[in-house]
């Protein structure tokens, strides 16, 4: 039987996010986390969002940790222009998020306030999260 050839390489310039989340998968600093549930990638606008959709609602109390960081630049070239001519120009940044990763942190309120909150947040994302509570919290 011939096998067909394989492309070693092949080119892929915006990545691909495969598998699980290696790093960022547990709960560091706070008492209750959201953690993604799907792979996508969100803008720092959704960031913002969620963190404001967070911090109101919690009234500044408590502490919050972000744990992703918008730091892959997406281009974009204007619409009807011709092929060539180079790459186009940065347009926005992302957090490229895979399955796993703990999104925000949340510590020092109550745990209804603290679910409330973070679901609020969880509305601001292009992903279905989940829920965390640290495992060696008491209430």
């Amino acid at each position: 039987m011939l096998q067909p050839k394989k492309e070693k390489y092949r080119k892929r310039q915006k990545g691909r996010m495969k598998g699980n989340a290696q790093r960022g998968n547990q709960i560091a600093f706070g008492s209750f986390a959201i953690k993604a549930l799907d792979s996508t990638w969100i803008t720092g606008r959704q960031i913002e969002a969620a963190r404001q959709a967070l911090t109101r609602h919690m009234k500044r109390e408590g502490r919050l940790w972000i744990r992703i960081f918008p730091d892959k630049p997406i281009s974009k070239k204007p619409a009807e222009v011709r092929m060539g001519k180079g790459k186009g120009t940065p347009e926005l940044h992302v957090a490229p998020v895979t399955p796993g990763r703990i999104l925000f942190e949340i510590d020092d309120v109550p745990e209804p306030v603290a679910k409330e909150a973070l679901r609020l947040a969880a509305q601001k994302l292009p992903i279905p999260v989940k829920f965390m509570v640290r495992p060696d919290y008491e209430i």
